[in-house]
């Protein structure tokens, strides 16, 4: 690595960490991710000249603005239909013989007003959904350019199947169910950005909890999208990579269904459904991309 590099990464990951700091962790909002991104993309290419650089706006741009239209659209999907909660917990009584894994977890594991040093942990792999894939995309895009357009392709395949879904299936999820007004169908409670505090970076967990509340959908749970975007970020490598390398990979998606299960983010009927969602959704983008080369012949 060149010593302007490793200025340009270590200028970028102090304003990065400021920025984090004070204001709080890139979440929901995709231009803000791939602001910061693409701030990394100049700092690593900091030779190189500024119509490079701009590139980056021209490719990213329509995605971005793709993303930010589904955000929104995301948070009315919840307007069509009455939000399903007790089939997603029969469900999962049904698959660990009559036990709700959330509750079971958190009866165990969970302390009210203790951070666990697990919880810490869990906070940030549930934090690393919203930059793992676009993180790899915009590594995809440096590196080779078909490669990032078929990681675009299910990526954004991925969001319009989770979109549709939550407009026509709206799902509740398990800190939805445990709340007064819902009925406290379970007993949990939300702890994803717990462990911020242990580590003081209260103002992350403080934009967290407010973008989940102001700027999410609640009933948006089936299926999980968090895990989706694991298994698809893993999934999308393990043809490139040797066997043994496998379980290594998988654990991420394995750590990010551990972590949405425990901090009643999610039923694990719904990590089941986005698992079954990154298999179709690989299928048929996969069916599409063999149909168009034959067709170009």
């Amino acid at each position: 690595m060149t010593k302007r590099r490793v200025i340009g990464m270590t200028v970028w990951a102090v304003v990065f960490a400021v920025g984090t700091y004070f204001i709080g962790v890139p979440t929901s909002d995709p231009l803000i991710a791939f602001g910061w991104l693409w701030l990394a993309t100049i700092a690593w290419r900091n030779d190189r000249p500024w119509r490079e650089h701009l590139r980056f706006l021209r490719d990213w741009l329509p995605i971005c603005v793709l993303l930010a239209v589904y955000n929104i659209s995301r948070g009315y999907a919840d307007n069509l239909f009455e939000p399903h909660v007790h089939p997603l917990i029969a469900a999962d009584r049904l698959l660990f013989f009559g036990h709700v894994p959330t509750e079971w977890l958190q009866q165990h594991l969970y302390e009210p007003g203790v951070v666990q040093w697990w919880e810490v942990v869990v906070s940030i792999v549930y934090f690393s959904h919203f930059l793992t894939v676009p993180t790899i995309a915009v590594l995809l895009w440096m590196r080779s350019r078909p490669q990032w357009a078929r990681f675009m392709r299910r990526w954004f395949t991925l969001c319009v199947a989770g979109l549709i879904t939550y407009f026509l299936y709206p799902a509740a999820p398990p800190w939805w169910a445990a709340e007064p007004e819902h009925g406290s169908l379970v007993q949990v409670t939300r702890i994803s950005t717990n462990g911020w505090d242990a580590i003081g970076l209260h103002g992350a967990g403080n934009t967290l909890n407010a973008l989940q509340v102001e700027a999410s959908n609640p009933v948006a749970a089936m299926p999980s999208l968090h895990t989706a975007f694991a298994m698809m970020a893993v999934a999308f490598f393990l043809p490139m990579v040797r066997r043994r390398w496998w379980p290594l990979l998988l654990a991420y998606p394995l750590a990010m269904t551990f972590t949405l299960v425990y901090t009643a983010e999610h039923w694990v009927i719904d990590v089941l459904v986005g698992w079954a969602y990154v298999g179709l959704v690989f299928i048929v983008v996969g069916f599409a991309e063999r149909w168009w080369r034959n067709r170009l012949g």
